[in-house]
Parts: structure tokens; C-alpha cells; sequence
């Protein structure tokens, strides 16, 4: 029997299929992250077990009970962006410049979790703050994503009339488009980082990645070594490339969406009984909406 016979015979829903997808993925990620983290993070433990007894054995006038209260210093300098080296002191995370950026990683939802509000008014600001700035976000990021895609189509459109060859010129604009979002936000930042974080270039990349896709575990975090002096327009650099990094990677995801739901599209028509299918994946696909959709997108957005 054929694979396609097979599927017909089964006649699963492609909803199914792509939830089982889903849930092997994460589950292959997550055992991938268990071999690879968790023999490290066990060489971890252990050798902070060690040094925990040597720093015990060393100063002897220090106990259990002395070892924790440094240790809440240590943590309590480190959340308010203190500096224990030397006999200075700083104006620690909540400085205007890094407040700004704190305000633009609430809205964007990345919330690396190196700072939050601890007074009872900031707190509540921020539920309401957050509130309304998250969607005012998702809608501005939406509209400058349109314009770079605009953008991005005039000039395919223009080079096609030129050389008279769609396929080609469609990609190689996709092509240079791609190359110079990724100069633009991942290479040019990396650098950067690298010089004034002293991070690796692996760990600069590492972190540029994980901003712009808003997971923000917050292990790496830029502008908030307390023991470095950032110039002012550190923290301007990195809100504007926060702003336009998220906008950009938006608008690739959208792009690997697209290719994702054209390669589903693809198999159901393949495998999944393509008569049979044919009102659900035309509801489904909504040619009509598309093409709606290509021409408001080839249009500039009105300005108010």
C-alpha cells in the first residue's frame, strides 16, 4: 500500500499532525538540552560545593549562618546594580538612560529579570504600564515591519521591470534583505558587545538572539555591569536597536511562517487526499484574502 493510500485511509487532521510535530520538537529539545547542560550544571554544583567548604576553611570566623548573610549582600548589590570592587560608588540600574531601557524591555516582553520595580507604587505602574504598552508595541512594530516589507517589494518590483525575471529577482531582493538585516542586527551589534561587554563573540551572538526573539533569559544582559562605565549613548544605541532588531526579526518570522504553512500545504495536497480536501484547504488558504492582503501591503501606510 502507498503512503498516500495510507493517509487517505487514516484521514488525519493536519491540526493533529502539526501538534504532534509541536510536542516532538520540544520533547527532542528538551533531551537535547538535558545531554548537553546537565552533566555541566552537575560540575557546577559540585565545584561550588568546594569552594563553598575552601572559603569556610579559610576564614575560619565565618559560619554557615555568616556565609549567607554575605551571600544576600552579594545578591542585593547585584539587583540594584551596585559594584562591591573598590570603595566607589555607582547610581546603579535605575539611572534614566537604563530605566528607559528597562521601560522598552517591559513592552517588547523580554523582561531579562535583572532589574524589576520593589516599591509597591513602581510595581503597580508596571502591571498598567505594561497593560497598555504591549499592545501599542505589537501594533507600531506591525506597522514598520509593513514598511520594510513595503520597501523590500517596491524594490523587487522595480529590479523585475528591469531584468524581466520574477523568480530570480524575488529572490535574490529576499536574499541581500536577509544578508543586511543579519549584518545590520546580529553582526554590527556583536561587536560592539564584544568591545564594550568583553563578552565572546559567541556568547555576543548568543545574546543578540535571544533579545530580539524576546525570550531574555537574562544571563547575559548589556549596560548593566556595575563595575563598567558606559558612555550615554550606549543605552540609546541598544533601545533603538531593540526596536528595529524585534521589527526586522518579526518580519522574517513572518517569512518562515509562510514558507512553514506552504510546505504543510504542500503535504496535505501530496499525501493527505487532495480531492477530498479541496474545500477545506481553499477556505483554509483564502487565495482571495491573500491577494487583499499583497495589495494593502504594496501601499504605504497612511500617516495621520
Amino acid at each position: 500500500m502507498e503512503i498516500k493510500e495510507i493517509f487517505n485511509l487514516a484521514r488525519v487532521p493536519s491540526i493533529l499532525m502539526l501538534g504532534v510535530v509541536y510536542v516532538a520538537y520540544v520533547l527532542i529539545g528538551g533531551v537535547v538540552f538535558w545531554k548537553l547542560e546537565g552533566d555541566l550544571g552537575k560540575k557546577d554544583i559540585s565545584l561550588l560545593l568546594l569552594n563553598k567548604k575552601k572559603l569556610l576553611t579559610t576564614y575560619t570566623c565565618l559560619n554557615q549562618e555568616g556565609l549567607e548573610a554575605v551571600a544576600q549582600v552579594v545578591q542585593d548589590a547585584s539587583k540594584v546594580g551596585l559594584s562591591l570592587k573598590g570603595n566607589f560608588t555607582t547610581d546603579g540600574f535605575w539611572k534614566f538612560t537604563s530605566s528607559a531601557v528597562f521601560a522598552a524591555t517591559v513592552v517588547t516582553t523580554i523582561g531579562y529579570g535583572n532589574m524589576s520595580p520593589s516599591s509597591t507604587a513602581g510595581q503597580i505602574f508596571c502591571v498598567f504600564f505594561a497593560l497598555f504598552g504591549i499592545p501599542l508595541n505589537m501594533v507600531v512594530l506591525n506597522r514598520v515591519g509593513k514598511y520594510m516589507l513595503v520597501i523590500e517589494r517596491n524594490i523587487s518590483d522595480f529590479l523585475e521591470e528591469k531584468t524581466r525575471r520574477k523568480t530570480c529577482t524575488r529572490f535574490f531582493v529576499h536574499l541581500v534583505s536577509y544578508l543586511s538585516g543579519a549584518v545590520l542586527f546580529f553582526v554590527v551589534p556583536m561587536l560592539v558587545f564584544q568591545m564594550h561587554e568583553g563578552w565572546t563573540y559567541s556568547q555576543a551572538i548568543y545574546y543578540c538572539f535571544i533579545t530580539l526573539s524576546t525570550i531574555g533569559f537574562g544571563d547575559f544582559v548589556a549596560d548593566s555591569n556595575p563595575d563598567k562605565v558606559y558612555p550615554e549613548w550606549y543605552s540609546v544605541l541598544m533601545a533603538s536597536w531593540i526596536f528595529f532588531g524585534l521589527a526586522w526579526l518579526a518580519l522574517l518570522i513572518n517569512h518562515s511562517i509562510d514558507i512553514l504553512e506552504r510546505l504543510n500545504t504542500h503535504f496535505k495536497q501530496r499525501w493527505g487526499g487532495q480531492a477530498q480536501d479541496k474545500p477545506d484547504s481553499a477556505e483554509g488558504d483564502n487565495p482571495d484574502t491573500q491577494v487583499e492582503e499583497e495589495d494593502e501591503l504594496k501601499k504605504p501606510p497612511v500617516t495621520q
